[in-house]
């Protein structure tokens, strides 16, 4: 796909991030977009930030309210936009939405676990079944899902487990490589793409907190004390004033985006550069590249934190 000028894309997680970066950078080159997200205002900021200046198609750019682990509402969403955009079919659907959550297997609730992988994996494999088809109907079609370095490598390091957002991300992965071939068999003018970000400047922090209810910009106080046990488990001193607490949780969420090595703008640019170079495979920051090196030349070593840091530090990974 050498220009996504005069094409229909679908983007998932489109209120914030790369989803909303991913929704600018396609309207400024011409490409017709239909954004969905869980947050109605976010995903209306996307479409007015979104509209393009001069371009040489006719651009139009639609919000949608989804959550995407509903396959109701993501049947709903693809009907309207095939409507809002007077089309047939789709050339173009990027599966980002994704929340974080549920470290713990062993102690986290099932609730919340399952919350985390319906999202991050149901979200995807839903949103295939609905578009597939549409993409289909496309003369080049290209499906693009986002797992993770998660998706290789199932921890955050020592004491750190992500269990329910890696087991996701390893499904989505897998079952983007499976496509791989089923594609190339029945339906060869479709390909996709799998991402795998490492550290990215997105919101990611901040709304898997809000998809969860919690807010620490608008809790009572009250509220913040039911959730002050987690951040104990997490660390936090179980004495900080609910004040205190309160900054904590805003800080990692701003930290989490305002530091990371690869902002959300760069992270869309290198999918949209790989989708159209037809690269299948798409590694975002120099983290995610060292992480997957190291782990494809030392299978057995992925989890042996100490052989790890050597083979960074040995400048071999």
């Amino acid at each position: 796909m050498d220009s996504f000028a005069g094409k229909l894309a679908v983007v998932t997680g489109g209120g914030s991030g790369m989803g909303r970066e991913l929704v600018r950078q396609l309207a400024a080159q011409g490409c017709s977009v239909a954004a969905c997200d869980i947050n109605a205002d976010t995903v209306a900021e996307t479409v007015t930030q979104g509209q393009p200046g001069a371009v040489a198609v006719e651009v139009t750019v639609s919000g949608h309210v989804c959550d995407v682990s509903d396959e109701a509402q993501v049947l709903r969403f693809r009907d309207e936009l095939l409507d809002a955009h007077h089309a047939d079919h789709v050339d173009l659907v990027f599966s980002n939405a994704g929340v974080s959550g549920a470290a713990s297997f062993v102690k986290d609730s099932r609730e919340e676990w399952e919350r985390v992988f319906a999202i991050d994996w149901w979200g995807v494999y839903y949103c295939a079944r609905a578009f597939l088809p549409l993409l289909i109907k496309s003369a080049e079609g290209v499906l693009v899902n986002t797992s993770s370095v998660n998706g290789f490598w199932a921890t955050l390091g020592p004491g750190a487990a992500n269990s329910a957002y890696s087991t996701a991300k390893f499904a989505v992965r897998g079952f983007s490589e499976a496509l791989i071939e089923d594609l190339r068999t029945n339906a060869p003018h479709v390909r996709v793409a799998v991402v795998m970000p490492g550290h990215v400047g997105t919101n990611i922090v901040g709304n898997s907190l809000r998809a969860f209810g919690v807010d620490p910009e608008h809790m009572t106080d009250e509220e913040l004390e039911v959730f002050r046990p987690r951040m104990t488990e997490r660390g936090v001193p179980a004495g900080l004033p609910v004040a205190e607490l309160r900054q904590i949780l805003i800080r990692v969420n701003t930290d989490f985006r305002d530091k990371a090595p690869v902002t959300a703008a760069e992270a869309a640019t290198v999918i949209l550069d790989g989708v159209r170079a037809g690269a299948w495979r798409i590694l975002i920051g120099k983290d995610a590249a060292r992480l997957d090196a190291f782990v494809r030349a030392n299978p057995d070593a992925s989890y042996d934190y100490a052989e790890m840091a050597k083979g960074f530090q040995s400048g071999s990974a």
